[in-house]
């Protein structure tokens, strides 16, 4: 097993770190990763080894959790070349000899880098493939370029070759997605000063990630403390947050390492990742529903109630119907763990064609922008810093996240689109 393999998996998939709180100084946080000597062997290690002497390589047993591994940092730093091509081809001529997780890593690759060349591949896994996490991935890539009625029967008659098709989470959840997914993305949300005032109401801690349905455009962040005000600044300006709610691989929410999920997640105070590409820039530890399900449910649980009713329990009745908002409920089920808010120490030159330019996709956290001093290590500039020193502004550590798309406008939100928001809210507390 070559060791630039082991260093981008292990760089890609530590997250979670220590539980801590405090405010903090950005003069304290520092890493070497950022340095520029560091960089400049990271992209010469990254580009030649991991990808070009992998991909141009024999793939057999003792070479696949390289290839494996290669598709990941393709996703990561969006790398399409010739090279990752013939990679990619080599892997599918072989897919039958591959593990599961080295097929996810390809057909999530092909989703990621390739969204028109391999049509006719994911038509055969569609027909063949009877893992549901994978059949899912092959659906949903066919459904980009054919969201027909005809199409979504297609899938439905197909995954009936899985074994107990009718009870898995997953085809629930890609059977909605493909029937409703672009509907939806014109359906209006209810109205958000009614969510606002609800949680002021339980005088819960909130930070709120408006996105848009398209992920390639940037979100914004707020945070609406426990007494139902937004915190603002000295001058009374409101604290926004630039985020990206965007994966790597643009997969949908309920697929694992997609899209972050609309919804709400629990806050479970701050920590330290050891991943250096999240880098050490404190993150809000979020947790999903079925997760970790006794901090989840920090507000309490009605045992005699099903978990989806308590979900709902913790919405405004106008909020209830609205089934974008239960997209968090849904991937915890389908399995999705890990999703928190952190920085990133990441190169912006990777993603400079990119619509989220100068931010970075994950494996489907949310993700702040941070520009780090290549020559010392230091943090120059940080949202993730500025977020959660502004969450840490009363001691609750504990706290609700909620993921909500605006709109599917093919831009940024802006700060003065969410300001605009959270005055009308205030205004109306007059």
């Amino acid at each position: 097993m070559k060791k630039q393999s082991i260093l981008i998996t292990v760089l890609l998939f530590t997250c979670w770190g220590n539980y801590i709180f405090a405010q903090y100084n950005a003069k304290s946080i520092h890493t070497d990763f950022v340095k520029k000597e560091r960089r400049e062997k990271f992209d010469k290690y990254l580009l030649n080894n991991t990808i070009e002497e992998t991909f141009n390589g024999d793939l057999d047993e003792d070479t696949e959790f390289d290839f494996e591994s290669s598709c990941l940092s393709a996703i990561q730093f969006q790398i399409k070349n010739e090279t990752v091509l013939k990679g990619l081809n080599k892997m599918v001529a072989n897919y039958n000899t591959l593990s599961g997780s080295t097929k996810r890593a390809l057909l999530s690759a092909i989703y990621s880098l390739y969204p028109n060349d391999f049509a006719a591949v994911m038509r055969l896994f569609l027909k063949t493939e009877t893992n549901p996490k994978l059949f899912s991935i092959a659906a949903v890539y066919l459904y980009r370029l054919d969201g027909s009625m005809n199409f979504t029967q297609n899938v439905k008659n197909e995954e009936r070759k899985i074994g107990g098709y009718d009870t898995l989470p997953i085809l629930h959840e890609l059977n909605k997605y493909i029937s409703s997914h672009d509907r939806m993305t014109f359906q209006p949300h209810p109205a958000l000063l009614q969510l606002f005032e609800w949680e002021k109401g339980g005088h819960i801690k909130t930070v709120y990630s408006f996105q848009r349905w398209n992920r390639n455009y940037p979100g914004m962040a707020v945070v609406q403390l426990e007494d139902g005000s937004f915190a603002r600044d000295s001058s009374g300006k409101l604290l926004t947050f630039k985020q990206l709610a965007r994966a790597g691989t643009n997969l949908p929410y309920f697929i694992t390492n997609g899209n972050t999920p609309q919804g709400i997640f629990s806050i479970n105070g701050t920590g330290i990742s050891r991943n250096l590409i999240i880098g050490p820039t404190p993150n809000l530890q979020t947790i999903l529903p079925f997760e970790m399900e006794s901090q989840f449910w920090f507000r309490g649980y009605d045992s005699t109630e099903a978990p989806l009713d308590n979900y709902k329990n913790l919405l405004p009745g106008s909020w209830q119907n609205y089934s974008p908002i239960f997209e968090s409920f849904y991937a915890g089920k389908c399995g999705r763990s890990e999703i928190i808010a952190h920085g990133v120490t990441i190169d912006p030159k990777y993603f400079k064609n990119e619509p989220f330019y100068p931010l970075a996709p994950t494996d489907g956290c949310l993700c702040a922008p941070e520009l780090w001093n290549e020559e010392d290590g230091t943090l120059d500039q940080s949202e993730q810093l500025r977020l959660v020193n502004t969450f840490n502004r009363t001691p609750e550590r504990r706290g609700f996240l909620f993921v909500i798309n605006l709109n599917n406008a093919s831009k940024a939100v802006t700060s003065e689109e969410v300001e605009l928001l959270v005055n009308q809210f205030e205004n109306s507390q007059k």
